[in-house]
């Protein structure tokens, strides 16, 4: 599992981490990068924070909830990544959205499995609400059971 802090580091930065970088992209880029979602790529990521991401990386980060498929920073070719995504954070993003502070992004990772877990805020271990990740098999093969059926939603509060 692939694990990125979205508040961690600067907006000029964050989308060659996650995207990647061709060369001479930017002043200091001396050779293709390969980013977060590439080496998830067959896994998983996890993105802390992402309600701290910019309107542009959410558009960004839409494309690749929505068709797995990205540019690296200064790149015109598309690649495509098999990953499962992950995200937390600790604002309302469906609020968010609603006033205009963020993009589709947002709204989509925010519905498409909502677990609000108020015991976070105490500290207490929540580790137990998350199932047991394995990247040994693709998500795609892992996100249905032998019947062929999405899983179900985790037992959250």
């Amino acid at each position: 599992m692939i694990k990125f802090n979205c508040a961690a580091l600067p907006e000029s930065l964050l989308e060659s981490e996650l995207f990647g970088h061709e060369k001479g992209a930017f002043t200091g880029a001396m050779g293709l990068r390969r980013g977060r979602f590439e080496e998830a790529d067959g896994g998983t990521i996890f993105l802390d924070e992402v309600g701290e991401l910019s309107l542009g990386v959410e558009a960004k980060l839409l494309r690749v909830l929505q068709e797995r498929a990205f540019e690296r920073v200064g790149g015109n070719k598309t690649g495509t990544v098999d990953i499962r995504i992950v995200a937390a954070t600790n604002k309302d993003l469906t609020a968010m959205a609603a006033r205009g502070n963020s993009a589709r992004t947002s709204t989509f990772a925010s519905t498409s499995f909502p677990c609000s877990c108020r015991r976070c805020a105490t500290g207490a271990a929540t580790s137990s609400l998350w199932p047991n990740i394995s990247s040994s098999a693709s998500p795609r093969r892992q996100a249905r059971s032998s019947t062929g059926s999405p899983p179900r939603r985790l037992p959250c509060s």
